[in-house]
């Protein structure tokens, strides 16, 4: 037995989180250690499994390996041990959603007041009603995060926000960290590595959600406005508040949709970047979503976008299998068709010359004292673990590009 505290006590807590009783915190921590549990030590078994049974067999049956991910899905969804992992780990999102909402809905009247009075206090929230939340968006309940992240049950809803912030710890075994911003630690340390004198003055995050990844980059630029913008309204209430709750005032949350940012004028930002949202769009929003993310952003500014590495011939179709898990178990349904596409022409149609754009990989920054490393640490889940590529460019010049 490990003498390390339980994962989830060292979740970093905030004056807007919900509070837990004993026995949440208890239910939480289950989930967290098995959520660790199902991507490495059982999710190992799935590559075992393929490698025993489900490809020989399919060679065997067709004279031939699989030419794509969706015959490797197709047979290994036959196999009892990829089927009851992959039922565990769909109840395991279940459970934590579910269980995350009766936490919030027990203490939401106290959530909603504290919400309205730091979001009063601070002006670092403002929302637009006229803002429609995206059909691709309410079609299903990502995440099984049931009604979504934009789902207003009473005036001055934020249960989808504050469920999201208390249950993702969970979902990720830890691997964002204590505040869940490993990802937006990890976008600054790359940042500050890459250009340690660059100091942007105005930066937008679009897809913001709560500010898990939007509210360290303000940190770590004090001297920058940093814009956090969703079109879920519950969600905004309690990323604001999450933020004035932080002491981070340089942040302002607001409902807009990045696929109209013409409130914005073009050149307006040093700075626009994603994390792990590209995939929640539809294949005609992203095109557009980078239009105006192109179109906002000024001369030799960074666009940067965080997502799972993209399908390629050097990917084997097995991991193609695993990270498609989401599009079909996760209610992720842009997921296997996004990552499926050439993002750097894509972002080249958006404008971002070829010649500009990089890819580089990243991992969330955690505190290794909290959070020491495990022995399945090596081993990645394929869709859900911390290890991303970023998908970027520094604008190019039109007056250095002249000269």
């Amino acid at each position: 037995m490990s003498d390390l505290p339980p994962p989830y006590t060292a979740l970093t807590r905030h004056d807007m989180m919900p509070e837990v009783n004993h026995d949440e915190a208890a239910r939480f921590n289950f989930l967290t250690h098995f959520n660790r549990f199902l991507s490495g030590s059982i999710g190992k078994g799935n590559k075992l499994a393929y490698e025993k049974r489900v490809l020989p067999q399919f060679l065997a049956e067709n004279g031939r390996s699989p030419e794509h991910r969706y015959e490797v899905r197709d047979a290994m969804n036959v196999d009892p041990w990829h089927r009851n992992w992959s039922a565990l780990k769909r109840n395991s999102m279940e459970m934590r959603q579910q269980f995350g909402r009766l936490v919030v809905l027990r203490q939401i009247d106290a959530l909603v007041a504290k919400a309205d009075t730091f979001n009063k206090q601070s002006g670092q929230l403002e929302l637009d009603p006229s803002v429609e939340q995206p059909w691709y968006q309410k079609a299903v309940d990502i995440h099984c995060q049931p009604g979504g992240y934009d789902t207003e049950e009473l005036p001055g809803d934020v249960v989808a926000g504050a469920n999201y912030d208390i249950g993702i710890f969970a979902t990720t075994g830890g691997a964002l960290g204590g505040l869940n911003d490993g990802g937006g630690q990890a976008v600054v340390e790359w940042a500050k590595k890459e250009r340690p004198d660059w100091q942007p003055k105005r930066i937008l995050d679009i897809g913001a959600t709560v500010g898990h990844n939007a509210v360290p980059i303000a940190q770590a630029y004090p001297d920058a406005e940093v814009i956090a913008i969703d079109t879920a309204g519950a969600s905004l209430r309690y990323g604001a508040a999450r933020a004035a709750a932080l002491g981070v005032t340089n942040i302002k949350f607001i409902q807009a949709s990045g696929e109209d940012l013409s409130r914005w004028d073009d050149g307006s930002f040093d700075w626009v970047q994603t994390t792990m949202f590209l995939h929640e769009l539809s294949s005609k929003a992203m095109p557009r979503l980078l239009q105006e993310a192109n179109r906002v952003l000024a001369p030799s500014g960074l666009i940067f976008h965080i997502e799972q590495p993209q399908y390629s011939n050097e990917m084997p179709l097995f991991e193609q299998f695993m990270r498609d898990w989401d599009a079909f178990n996760n209610n992720e349904p842009f997921w296997t068709a996004m990552h499926a596409q050439d993002l750097k022409q894509v972002m080249a149609g958006a404008g971002f010359a070829r010649d500009d754009q990089f890819t580089v990989g990243v991992r969330a920054v955690v505190d290794p004292e909290i959070f020491p490393p495990s022995p399945d640490d090596g081993e990645e889940d394929f869709g859900r673990a911390a290890v991303w590529n970023a998908y970027g460019a520094w604008k190019a010049d039109a007056r250095a590009a002249a000269a």
